[in-house]
């Protein structure tokens, strides 16, 4: 599919590093240019310079998902800058630093996964729905994950936030299913990325025992779903969520 999307422009939140950054340059593979949104400068900026190489356009806008007006002037600068919006991919999220039980679950640490991993993903799909409508139509992808379908163990706010992005998806889906936008989720297992990487190698070796294949996914592999969606191959494809997990839930 390379240089399907010449001419075309993607906005991919959370991209300054793991997941967000791999589908940022699988888009700027695609011919895209790409708007990286961040909270972490340095991160994004990276990003960028990695997309800078690849010839296309690209900027980074730094956005905190959870906050209405900062998403509103994302997506208003991405179309001041680069004329549309085509693509959408909504990763931007954050999960609790150590598991725990539901009654042990600080009000602070819920309020600020839901606010990240939920509300950030309805504030970026009202601001980015109404662009794509006006113009005929686009594509948004969010970042779900496997918790978005089954319970994560020790982890109940990451797992009501997740659940309640696949609600949104298909609920956003159904919205503006004859106006041109498609929505779709993506539902990876445990992925390798520098979030994980911090994790105790005992952690490590327990959550990879959990995936039949053997291994974790590789933010490539998860990039290159965001491409099929994203793509006319997927045409047919909307309200739903991709799993990527390795065999997991089929134990």
């Amino acid at each position: 599919m390379a240089g399907t999307m010449t001419g075309r422009t993607a906005l991919v939140t959370g991209a300054g590093s793991g997941i967000g950054r791999a589908i940022a340059l699988a888009f700027a593979n695609e011919a895209a240019d790409v708007v990286v949104a961040d909270i972490d400068e340095n991160g994004g900026k990276e990003t960028v310079r990695l997309l800078d190489q690849s010839g296309v356009r690209a900027s980074f806008l730094r956005c905190d998902v959870s906050k209405g007006d900062e998403v509103k002037g994302m997506v208003e600068r991405t179309v001041k800058e680069f004329g549309r919006l085509d693509y959408a991919c909504n990763n931007a999220g954050i999960h609790n630093a150590l598991p725990g039980a539901l009654a042990d679950v600080e009000q602070e640490m819920w309020d600020r996964i839901i606010a990240v991993n939920l509300t950030g993903v309805f504030l970026c799909m009202k601001y980015e729905i109404p662009q794509m409508v006006k113009q005929g139509g686009g594509v948004i992808v969010n970042i779900a994950s496997l918790a978005g379908l089954l319970a994560e163990p020790g982890s109940p706010a990451y797992t009501a936030s997740k659940h309640g992005v696949m609600g949104l998806t298909k609920a956003a889906a159904l919205d503006c299913i004859r106006d041109g936008v498609r929505i779709n989720a993506i539902c990876p297992a445990v992925t390798d990325t520098p979030m994980l990487a911090s994790a105790p190698e005992e952690v490590k070796e327990y959550l990879k025992n959990l995936h039949p294949i053997g291994r974790f996914g590789r933010p490539e592999e998860i990039a290159a779903a965001a491409m099929w969606l994203c793509s006319d191959l997927s045409a047919f494809v909307t309200g739903t969520g991709v799993v990527l997990d390795g065999g997991a839930s089929a134990l």
